[in-house]
């Protein structure tokens, strides 16, 4: 007994180094599910956030046709990051609408005549109220809309351009 004890050491620590092991070595998910998928858009109205384009609400998209809606900031380093590949799907003829987060006018339109507009209609969210409705955690993070209303696919970050490919087969995906 006394010996069996003396082994028990090495024994835990071997246990342990094989438990760290298992996990560096096991591909983990890193993809967020979230739960919002496939449930209506929170109704909500938004007033314009930018000077030349209009007014955002939950109702425009019941329209038959999906559509992006992306969450943003003028003060978020990532979102002008995005701006090119935001630029590249409305030239494939995406419709893409925004809110923007606790943010003002003046300074969505700086950033929009900075990094370019690819948003048909921009609500301002300046307490983030909807953004937390959505289940948005941060900016940006884009959602696919399908005709319906409903959210098809919720992208968390910032979208690059190895994404477009899989952000336009969502968007077909949810026709």
């Amino acid at each position: 007994m006394r010996k069996l004890l003396i082994w028990l050491p090495l024994a835990l620590f071997l246990a342990f180094v094989g438990l760290f092991a298992t996990g560096l070595f096991k591909p983990d998910d890193r993809v967020i599910h979230s739960r919002l998928v496939g449930q209506p858009l929170p109704a909500f109205t938004l007033p314009a956030a930018a000077s030349d384009r209009p007014a955002l609400a939950s109702a425009q998209f019941v329209t038959g046709k999906p559509r992006l809606l992306n969450i943003f900031a003028s003060w978020c380093v990532p979102c002008a990051a995005e701006a090119p590949q935001l630029m590249a799907l409305k030239q494939a003829g995406v419709e893409i609408d925004a809110i923007a987060i606790r943010d003002a006018r003046p300074d969505v339109d700086a950033f929009l005549q900075r990094y370019g507009n690819p948003y048909a209609r921009i609500g301002l969210d300046a307490r983030s109220a909807v953004q937390m409705a959505l289940g948005s955690s941060g900016v940006p993070e884009t959602f696919v809309i399908d005709g319906k209303g409903r959210i098809a696919y919720q992208h968390i970050g910032d979208i690059r351009a190895d994404d477009v490919p899989m952000i336009l087969d969502r968007l077909k995906d949810a026709q």
